[in-house]
């Protein structure tokens, strides 16, 4: 890949200088919006210069906003795609039809507006959002998806105004910041509706339903819950109870989609409810080339075969609680498992999820969030989990590859960060 010589800097700085939650964690969360807007204000406020659809939600943003984008390429449109974290490199977060934002352009935004951070003093998701913003605006995007990254109400990403707002599934994760019941953690959530922008709530969930509901009266605009409208059931999708979509084959695997596509197909069609021709065509070719239209990986990833090799990015309970349901329609003879976590999440409700049969490699993720990988051990025997401690996450995946034979299942993940480490993605 070529470097731009000013970008390792750049990088270095944007890194070193400021404080990044996915490294250090709840003390670089800024639970409020005006470095953003001061930021925003500094470049032009570029957040009003392009139109957008805003995604929150516990799990499935990062599949839902993928698929949302790879539709609106297919459709023809220019498409800003903006997620986090990313898995391998920075440039990931900011992409435009599938395509990273260009090394000299990150070096360009942070070098214009290095005065600004100087005086602000933003967090690190605060400075990629901006020039996230600042890019499709001078990119001039037909539409941008514009994934939240932690909550919805004080996130950073909350000062657009969007055409839509989807917002995925509510379950436990981030306690500390967001709130340890599901309603106070969809209020959060909820913080993204916005005065007469229309909602679409993925999975109808009963303990949260009326937060959206509510919050939606309070703004004057609709929320529709997806799941009452549209499933996936068998490669078949149903609107209502007639047959939208036959033998569609989603390229993203695992349980959690069929909960994600009604979402999506829903917010897709309230954009063309504000003028964007998108037919049943582009929806199937978004939802079955995902992975090719916009680059994501670490979704059920296939990396290997005999023994066949699969990571997943899902960390908190429901998210393993999906994974632990694709590897039990699998056919193997034994389950290896390479796991780490991150030391500032309540991990006892996860560890009961994961199966005592399995053989296991405890790792850590080479980042200051990483919990150790033998406290994760002592933590997971108390669990009645067994295995062997191998800090290293490939020195790990190496030792599992040569215990295994040729029938098992390998599965890496447990935390982002490990799988954002393993060579073979």
């Amino acid at each position: 890949m070529i470097t731009h010589p000013d970008y390792p800097a750049t990088l270095k700085y944007l890194y070193e200088v400021l404080p990044i939650f996915q490294r250090v964690g709840a003390v670089a969360y800024k639970a409020d919006l005006t470095n953003t807007l001061l930021l925003c204000e500094a470049i032009g406020n570029p957040q009003h210069q392009f139109k957008s659809v805003h995604v929150a939600g516990t799990n499935g943003k990062g599949s839902s906003s993928h698929m949302m984008a790879a539709i609106l390429q297919s459709a023809g449109y220019k498409t800003g795609l903006y997620t986090s974290p990313h898995l391998k490199e920075f440039t990931e977060r900011i992409r435009i039809d599938g395509k990273e934002i260009d090394q000299a352009s990150v070096v360009d935004f942070v070098h214009r507006i290095r005065p600004a951070i100087e005086k602000i003093q933003p967090s690190f998701f605060e400075i990629t959002v901006a020039m996230a913003f600042d890019y499709f605006a001078k990119e001039q995007v037909d539409i941008a998806v514009i994934e939240v990254g932690l909550g919805g109400r004080l996130d950073s990403t909350n000062v657009i105004t969007p055409l839509v707002s989807l917002i995925t599934n509510i379950s436990y994760d981030h306690k500390d910041l967001l709130g340890d019941t599901l309603p106070a953690i969809a209020a959060e959530k909820a913080g993204i509706i916005k005065p007469q922008v229309p909602v679409v709530v993925s999975e109808y969930q009963q303990e949260v339903a009326a937060v959206f509901t509510d919050k939606a009266q309070k703004e004057n605009t609709t929320v529709e819950m997806a799941s009452a409208r549209f499933r996936l059931e068998e490669k078949k999708v149903y609107d209502g109870n007639a047959v939208r979509f036959t033998d569609l084959t989603p390229e993203l695997k695992g349980g959690y989609q069929a909960k994600n596509i009604p979402g999506v197909i829903l917010t897709i069609e309230k954009l063309k409810q504000r003028g964007f021709t998108i037919t049943d065509a582009h929806i199937r070719k978004g939802i079955e080339q995902v992975t090719t239209l916009t680059g994501l990986k670490g979704r059920w990833q296939k990396l290997g075969e005999h023994p066949l090799m699969m990571c997943d990015t899902g960390h908190n309970e429901a998210g393993v609680a999906e994974v632990i349901k694709q590897i039990q329609t699998l056919s193997f003879d034994q389950l290896h498992m390479v796991i780490g976590m991150v030391k500032d999440k309540d991990i006892t409700s996860v560890l009961q999820l994961l199966p005592k049969n399995a053989v296991y490699y405890f790792c850590q993720a080479k980042i200051p969030r990483a919990m150790e990988a033998v406290e994760l051990s002592q933590r997971a025997a108390a669990a009645g989990l067994k295995g062997e401690v191998i800090a290293d996450v490939n020195e790990a995946i190496a030792k599992a590859k040569a215990s295994a034979k040729a029938n098992d299942l390998i599965f890496i993940g447990g935390s982002t960060f490990v799988v954002a480490e393993i060579n073979e993605i």
